[in-house]
């Protein structure tokens, strides 16, 4: 262990003692692996993998090169790349999409005049981090309504300008669109990739191998987030060529993404996270995380005006506690609750659905350490009573 530095103190260098030295209060994440609250606490196979790589050098396409192709080995797809977090790939997609291998455009970029740079979007996909596509320098086609959008829509919005098609996999999401089998087909047929956005959908571990072999040519997923490796970490999986396409548009090249640097040691603990994660036995860590959501909704069920129960689903990747409002809840909103719980001591924080209007809130197990579980139930119980007694 190492002495913590600073104003003359001895004291053993810790995560408490180190936000303690610069006054910052820690919380309870009770909501999941929000980047805002902190992301995810990585597990320990890629902490140690991290610090065992801080000691050696190498050349970094080499080490990319090959990590992409363990990645690929270990999720099951034919071809894999690191990026700065799921949303580094987004921008890397849209490059890709844009510049393909060419050197000149890869420079050119995100002046983007003599290339194809249009990306065609369905309305039910636009969502908060799209614009992330928009780096590189290309603009959005979009199609569709927000709730409903058909194939010949999007093939009568395909032109010269068309670079590629954007699919989007995420909890809430519209589901009355066009199936990603459907568009993979029409895209392929007009020579166009499909980028894939599924930051989120991990679990199921299926997922690392469904959206391609639906026919998505590029589809990027967190690093952080259930996988926990580094919280700024992503990775890339698809078809070879476009693989390869996103390693030369992507850091430490130069272009749009020299920003978007992976080190070393985050590659060697992506890795490291990636294996553990993908040898857990799926079906007992679901059965643990259910546990500890019946727990916190046995707690509250009872409270006058709210509904509580346990969901596992596509908007819920684990089994979430999630609370409704019932048509008497007299108290304080969504957000209210969650403010309260994150202004109590300890400092907790829980999930708000993020649509406009809110519609639910939730305790998200994943970041939930021993002991933490009894704390957070009992503190949204108090919460929650209270709001229903209109304090």
């Amino acid at each position: 262990m190492t002495a913590r530095s600073g104003h003359g103190s001895s004291e053993i260098l810790s995560g408490r003692s180190i936000i303690d030295d610069l006054g910052v209060t820690p919380l309870i994440n009770a909501g999941g692996p929000n980047t805002k609250n902190s992301g995810s606490r990585p597990r320990p196979e890629a902490i140690a993998a991290m610090e065992a790589m801080s000691e050696v050098f190498v050349d970094m396409d080499e080490l990319l090169l090959a990590a992409g192709e363990r990645i690929a080995e270990i999720t099951g797809n034919e071809a894999a790349t690191i990026t700065s977090g799921a949303s580094g790939g987004l921008v890397v997609q849209a490059a890709v999409a844009m510049a393909k291998g060419d050197p000149d455009r890869i420079a050119q970029l995100p002046i983007t005049s003599g290339m194809p740079s249009e990306l065609i979007i369905q309305r039910g996909h636009r969502f908060i981090y799209d614009h992330l596509y928009l780096a590189p320098g290309s603009r959005f086609v979009e199609v569709g309504r927000p709730n409903d959008c058909t194939i010949d829509e999007i093939e009568a919005a395909i032109t010269a300008e068309t670079a590629g098609l954007i699919h989007l996999e995420s909890p809430f999401k519209s589901h009355v669109a066009v199936p990603l089998t459907d568009l993979a087909e029409l895209a392929h047929n007009h020579g166009l990739p499909v980028l894939a956005d599924c930051a989120s959908m991990l679990p199921p571990r299926i997922n690392l191998t469904r959206f391609t072999s639906q026919g998505a040519d590029l589809v990027s997923f967190s690093g952080g987030k259930a996988v926990r490796g580094p919280q700024s970490t992503g990775f890339l999986v698809g078809k070879p060529e476009w693989i390869e396409y996103a390693r030369l548009n992507n850091a430490p090249n130069l272009g749009v993404t020299r920003a978007q640097k992976v080190s070393k040691e985050e590659i060697a603990g992506l890795l490291a996270a990636l294996e553990a994660f993908t040898s857990i036995d799926e079906e007992a860590e679901t059965k643990n995380y259910r546990a500890q959501m019946n727990f916190v909704v046995d707690q509250i069920a009872e409270i006058p005006g709210i509904m509580a129960k346990i969901e596992h689903n596509y908007d819920h990747y684990i089994p979430h506690a999630v609370v409704t409002f019932a048509e008497n809840w007299k108290g304080p909103s969504y957000t209210d609750i969650a403010d309260r719980m994150k202004a109590a001591e300890p400092r907790v924080y829980v999930a708000v659905d993020y649509r406009d209007p809110v519609k639910k809130m939730w305790i998200d197990p994943l970041n939930l350490q021993d002991g933490e579980v009894e704390i957070v139930a009992d503190q949204f119980r108090k919460i929650l009573i209270d709001g229903a007694s209109g304090k």
